[in-house]
């Protein structure tokens, strides 16, 4: 069965929920890591007010017994605290869309008389359900010994230069500043380039990396444009609010050399294992995993909601007017880490049991075990001349 998920609810109303289904049975379920996922999305210098407010718990109410996941789909319930506030109460209307936002396309779409079912559901709020959904994922993944992180590659005009770092590390010295940048020095950069964007009343973008190490070979397909591992991807991380862009490895970058700069050598070990000098393609070749690290890069623009009024148009009156400001992030750039690596971690997850299959982690794990390697014994390539078309 494919993994497939739904989320559901408001930023203000009173829950997110979410349904995951086709995760086998027999993973146990901590649900200590899954609430960390939830409180590493609320951390991050630049983060807005109501990160402050609550603290996100997901409440599995479905799917998982004993501590295991059962084969069902599994619900999870993650409570708005400030729900109290708004419940009840009447709301003024919002009647002046915002630039950036979904407030005028949403109310085109389904013909809202008031903007703020658009913001609602398009907030990035929801995406605390999102991060519980890949946090599942993960758990599962990590019986394979496949592992994602995330850091900052740059925020706004500050590029971090952090060739030096081994990619091994990365990720983990990240989570020791509230930037998420893996180098200290380069983190202080970050931290006063926000520190100022916030005294200008603004708000920053950035470029975010996130990096799996243990992927097997032959995750995704080369034979249909929706099953090739990258678009599965690409369409992930582009899902996520305020992502405009998204790369595979140095995929720009790898633009403006020739051909024989930007392919990855292939070259055999002592052990008849098939190696790369070098991870140009980013961990994906044809539309399938290579068994090289994956590397997935996306950017983030500056979140419409700013301090500073932008020009707009109240839709009752007819006349010109500025925005109302919303409460919001002025970087939200080092929170979308842990977000990126849930939406990464869901289309692996469904990736792998799309190639191994099962319906629990006992018929799973002899499964992957067999899994054909980049060797010469595995592959048997047997050099016999056939008639590839014949009459």
């Amino acid at each position: 069965m494919p993994l497939r998920y739904l989320t559901a609810g408001e930023s203000h109303g009173p829950m997110l929920s979410a349904i995951l289904e086709g995760l086998p049975a027999g993973i146990k379920i901590d649900q200590e890591a899954l609430n960390q996922q939830l409180y590493r999305r609320q951390l991050g210098y630049g983060a807005g007010p109501r990160m402050k407010l609550e603290r996100d718990t997901a409440r599995i109410i479905s799917g998982v017994m004993a501590g295991e996941t059962t084969g069902a789909p599994i619900g999870v319930l993650i409570e708005n605290r400030i729900y109290k506030n708004w419940h009840g109460k009447p709301i003024p209307p919002l009647t002046s869309p915002r630039p950036g936002h979904a407030d005028l396309t949403a109310a085109a779409k389904f013909g809202y008389s008031d903007f703020r079912p658009s913001l609602e559901r398009a907030s990035a709020r929801e995406t605390a359900a999102r991060v519980a959904v890949g946090a599942l994922c993960r758990q599962f993944l990590d019986i394979f010994g496949i592992e994602i992180g995330g850091y900052v590659r740059s925020v706004g005009n500050v590029e971090a230069d952090i060739d030096h770092i081994p990619v091994e590390q990365r990720a983990a010295l990240a989570e020791e500043n509230e930037v998420r940048c893996p180098d200290p020095e380069w983190a202080e950069r970050f931290r006063q380039r926000i520190r100022a964007v916030m005294d200008e009343r603004n708000t920053l973008g950035g470029v975010l990396e996130i990096i799996v190490f243990g992927l097997p070979v032959g995750l995704g397909s080369h034979v249909h444009w929706d099953r090739k591992l990258e678009a599965r991807l690409g369409a992930a991380v582009l899902g996520v609010q305020a992502m405009k862009g998204v790369e595979i490895g140095p995929a720009f970058e790898n633009t403006r050399k020739p051909g024989t700069q930007v392919q990855d050598a292939i070259e055999l070990g002592e052990d008849g294992q098939l190696t790369r000098p070098t991870n140009r393609a980013g961990g994906i070749e044809g539309g399938i995993s290579n068994g090289q690290p994956l590397v997935v890069r996306a950017a983030m623009k500056p979140i419409a909601t700013t301090l500073t009024p932008q020009r707009t148009v109240d839709l009752v009156s007819g006349q010109p007017t500025d925005t109302v400001y919303q409460r919001s992030d002025f970087c939200p750039v080092p929170r979308a880490v842990p977000i990126l690596e849930a939406v990464i971690a869901y289309v692996l997850a469904d990736a792998l049991i799309e190639k191994i299959g099962g319906d629990s982690i006992d018929e799973m794990r002899p499964r992957f075990e067999r899994l054909r390697r980049l060797t010469l014994g595995d592959l048997q390539i047997d050099g016999d001349e056939v008639t590839w078309w014949p009459d």
